[in-house]
């Protein structure tokens, strides 16, 4: 069996796991991350996108809304690239709680969170979509984050100082001796081969999946799964964040991110992270709470429902989602007897950073390294592994830089052949079991209206051209495709995502004889957007 040997493992692949990885890195520390299935396949790329001021916790946790604050602001300044700083409304409508409209200014001013009250006419005159039943209106700095262009170039960063990373790598088993880690066992789940890391620590960073991965190492972590589902709009429906000025709850927020709007989100309980997906009862139940704030939302186009994971660290037996901190749990595995195994699980994806750096600050601390943190002051650069998750990248740089030979193989994103190669050579040979599932988590393939149904085709065909797939493999990647996109399709379909549904299945189905399904291979967990 082959055995891989580095400092620092880290097991999971998303903004923590990623941000991790930089940040030991700048501190001069070689690291190993290893992700089961694809960077950002949990739920750091199954969120809002939302980049918070801190105003939604001033009432509930007030250690999250100074650390939102903080983050937020930190983020804006290093890694812009990755964020649009919208601004944000609080807003609230007939029949809410006027008490706690009331106290909103004063909670916010008790964690030091800018906002300000505005004119409800001031507050239509910025959102002319917002109801007519406004009773009060807040400014605040919400904000709006790329996940995938955060997690990739942080992923680049670290690789470009020495780091080291592993798709499709499927963790089996650790192998204990005298109370630490020696060997944790992977399967390259594209080869079918096993494969061992020797590590000095290991660093659980697999969010929702933290209690499961915890458990092979005979550790133990009291997690409540809470599944969120979101709606895309198919335009941008506003400027800015919008969020109902309430205590948290579902329905209540609206994140525009580039050319389209994310609504939501719900909080439902489930048993395993293997079961979250959207459902036609949340999708009903989002637009007809969040149309009492936004009255546009009744009718508007959705393209797609998708869902992720909240990794909820309970300190009882039990717990609602709602009322549970949204704050980050970093563990120690001392407890436990293992000393050279660490999780950090829970927060959110505004405090990547803050988890990330406390999470390396105790690794420094067993390691006997004294390297301090720079992710505070240190930007964040842009790099060619995030570059074309960017919305709407396509049509602007399809037209500046246009090669006379390329051709544009998604249309809805304007996403070109030569793009499409650029993608598949930055991922090397590590697409893993599909290389169109990949490519689709490294752009906007597949996100636009058609959700894959012309696209899927023009790509996959480009892919037989240039040699990457052949025989059936191309024709199967394609089929799994699409078919996961009708996953986020399904909940939706009324008005015009039905007519679609009806063009994309006489196409795929009519024409093409293949009999798409929800496919449950477990490649993908949570939806990305």
């Amino acid at each position: 069996m082959k055995v891989i040997e580095t400092r620092i493992l880290i097991l999971g692949g998303g903004a923590t796991g990623t941000g991790l990885a930089r940040d030991l890195a700048l501190r001069g520390i070689p690291c190993l991350l290893a992700e089961r299935r694809d960077i950002n396949a949990g739920a750091s790329g199954g969120n809002h996108g939302l980049l918070h001021s801190g105003a939604r916790y001033v009432a509930s946790d007030a250690e999250s809304a100074i650390e939102c604050r903080e983050e937020g602001a930190i983020l804006k300044k290093l890694a812009p690239q990755c964020i649009e700083d919208t601004g944000g409304l609080f807003v609230a409508v007939e029949g809410d709680d006027e008490k706690y409209i009331a106290d909103f200014q004063s909670m916010c001013d008790a964690s030091d969170v800018p906002a300000h009250e505005i004119d409800i006419r001031e507050a239509r005159e910025l959102e002319p979509v917002l109801s007519d039943k406004l009773i009060a209106a807040y400014s605040v700095e919400d904000g709006a984050v790329d996940p995938f262009m955060l997690s990739l170039d942080n992923l680049a960063q670290s690789v470009a100082l020495g780091g080291q990373y592993l798709r499709n790598a499927k963790l089996i088993d650790f192998s204990k001796d005298n109370g630490r880690i020696q060997r944790s066992t992977f399967l390259d789940q594209t080869t079918g081969e096993q494969f061992a890391v020797e590590a000095e620590i290991v660093v659980n960073a697999t969010g929702a999946w933290a209690g499961i991965v915890a458990a092979l190492a005979g550790a133990h972590i009291n997690i409540l799964y809470s599944s969120g589902s979101l709606l895309i709009t198919q335009d941008r429906i506003t400027k800015r964040v919008v969020n109902r000025l309430r205590k948290a709850a579902d329905s209540d927020i609206l994140v525009p991110g580039g050319t389209v709007s994310v609504l939501g989100t719900t909080s439902v309980t489930i048993d395993s992270p293997d079961l979250c997906r959207p459902s036609v009862a949340e999708t009903n139940s989002i637009i007809e709470d969040a149309r009492a704030m936004i009255p546009v939302l009744d009718t508007t186009r959705y393209i797609r429902a998708y869902a992720g994971v909240r990794p909820l660290v309970l300190l009882g037996d039990s717990g609602d989602a709602r009322n549970v901190s949204r704050n980050f749990s970093l563990i120690d595995h001392a407890r436990d007897d293992v000393d050279n195994f660490i999780t950090i699980t829970g927060g959110k994806l505004t405090t990547y950073r803050l988890m990330a750096e406390r999470t390396a600050d105790m690794v420094c601390a067993k390691l006997g390294v004294d390297a301090k943190c720079t992710t505070r002051t240190e930007p964040l650069p842009p790099s060619t592994m995030g570059r074309w998750t960017e919305p709407g990248l396509g049509p602007k740089s399809w037209i500046q830089n246009r090669d006379a030979d390329d051709l544009i193989l998604c249309e809805c994103e304007m996403v070109s052949r030569n793009a499409i190669n650029a993608i598949v050579e930055n991922m090397g040979g590590m697409h893993g079991n599909s290389i169109l599932k990949a490519i689709g988590m490294r752009s906007r393939v597949g996100k636009g209206p058609c959700q894959g149904g012309f696209c899927g085709l023009r790509i996959t065909g480009h892919l037989y051209d240039e040699g990457y797939v052949s025989e059936a493999k191309g024709i199967e990647e394609l089929q799994s495709f699409v078919g996961r996109r009708w996953r986020g399709f399904s909940p939706i379909l009324w008005g015009l995502p039905m007519v679609q549904a009806d063009l994309q299945e006489a196409l795929y189905c009519g024409a093409l004889d293949l009999e798409l399904h929800d496919d449950d291979d477990d490649d993908f967990t949570c939806e990305d957007a």
